[in-house]
């Protein structure tokens, strides 16, 4: 390589050097689930002491379901909170149901009245000042053909078979099924989505979820994936769960042993900030992969948690270390009681700027606005395309250099095949 190329490159590195350079120093101050260990085992041994639990029952997911906590006057005992707080919390408790799961309480920095893991697990008193937006703003109850169906594509579709999660969301897009008693569904509406599904040979893909498909037992849950690869036509068995996260122990041997007979499976998981990126999630992540079941993340940007595009580049890069791909972001939907999460539309468009061409394409995941009524996802995309001409493209980089891109129309291979044939044929 000449002097004056190696010149050049050095001074192309350094001028990309310089465009990470506010990443690198923000990327310091935003607390991460595999940074924070020894503060995580700390809190997690302070819960354990006040429940009576032992190494064994802490890493129980039944256990786990079984303590969660659901009442302000436990909840105080573990994080502070204002007397405010405990007004608030047990005021929304009379309309909205919540409850944590004893691992994912060990995430919440106790002294931090606005960390995000409590933002998003703790009631707001702001739950109960939103009443303009619908509880089923996707029109779910309009696209239930049969069963526990929720159909709003032509070769795919999502069975809803339980409302129990590990811990309530309080940005939950079905906070109106969680209801005051967990519950899966009926065996009779699980077989009346099986025979619609097998009634209707176009559909290929189907997702189970709920509330959270992994909080059944593995019986319970294999009876249904089970039943589903009989189908012959469905090629796809996908399943939506956040206790790997929520509740890492979940994800045990038996239950990868018993996915990997019905590959091909996939694993949806939503994981929305850094600090949900814990070794324990790492673990279970990481057991699912073995098994052969690529894992993809489903982000809901909210407000206060990760609309930023520093802690969302950051969750994206953790995430890819525990072989899961950003797969969605999601704009969040306007359900009533969660509208303190819901954020501008430039948010998510200045995040996405900020992630192409500053990180690897795999930490990219595709921006998605939910059409109201179950009209289905629309991505939404910063403008690259500037203007064009006859023949040409004026594109925007993404470092917001001006290019004029050629733009030939296409021409068949097969024409250029036959045309090149013809022409040795004359000659």
């Amino acid at each position: 390589m000449s002097r004056n190329k190696r010149e050049i490159a050095l001074s192309r590195a350094k001028e990309l050097k310089s465009r990470i350079a506010d990443y690198l120093e923000a990327r310091k101050t935003i607390p991460k689930g595999l940074e924070s260990t020894d503060a995580i085992r700390k809190r997690r041994e302070n819960i354990m002491a006040k429940l009576n639990a032992t190494e064994e029952q802490w890493n129980d997911w039944h256990w786990q379901l079984k303590n969660r906590i659901k009442d302000v006057e436990t909840l105080k005992q573990y994080i502070h909170l204002s007397l405010r707080e405990v007004r608030a919390i047990a005021k929304v408790s009379k309309v909205y149901r919540w409850a944590i799961s004893p691992y994912y309480l060990s995430l919440i920095d106790p002294e931090n009245e606005f960390d995000p893991i409590k933002l998003m697990a703790v009631p707001s008193v702001l739950e109960l000042e939103d009443k303009a937006h619908d509880l089923d703003p996707m029109g779910e109850e309009y696209t239930n053909p049969a069963g526990n169906i929720t159909r709003r594509y032509p070769d795919r579709l999502i069975m809803n078979v339980t409302n129990e999660c590990a811990m309530y969301c309080r940005h939950c897009q079905r906070r109106r099924n969680i209801g005051e008693k967990d519950s899966a569904s009926p065996k009779d509406l699980i077989q009346a989505s099986l025979d619609y599904i097998r009634e209707n040979p176009e559909i290929r893909d189907v997702l189970i979820t709920g509330g959270d498909p992994f909080t059944l037992g593995d019986e319970s849950l294999e009876w249904i994936i089970s039943e589903l690869r009989k189908i012959e036509h469905v090629e796809i068995i996908r399943l939506g769960s956040r206790t790997l996260v929520t509740m890492p122990q979940r994800v045990t041997d038996s239950l990868c042993e018993m996915l990997k007979k019905y590959h091909p499976i996939y694993v949806n998981t939503h994981v929305n900030h850094p600090m949900e990126v814990t070794e324990e999630a790492k673990a279970a992540c990481e057991k699912l992969a073995l098994a052969g079941i690529p894992i993809g993340n489903q982000t809901v940007l909210l407000n206060g948690i990760n609309n930023d595009k520093y802690v969302m580049r950051c969750l994206n890069q953790e995430l890819l270390k525990i072989r899961v791909r950003p797969y969605y972001l999601f704009h969040a939907k306007k359900v009533r009681g969660t509208a303190h999460f819901n954020t501008s539309i430039d948010d998510g468009i200045e995040i996405m700027e900020y992630l192409r061409g500053y990180t690897s394409g795999l930490a990219i995941p595709y921006y998605i606005v939910n059409a109201p009524l179950g009209m289905g996802k629309t991505p939404i995309l910063p403008e690259y395309i500037v203007s064009r001409g006859k023949d040409y493209f004026m594109l925007r980089t993404w470092e917001g250099k001006m290019l004029k891109y050629e733009n030939t129309p296409s021409v068949k291979l097969s024409k250029l095949l036959s045309d090149r044939y013809k022409l040795e044929e004359k000659h």
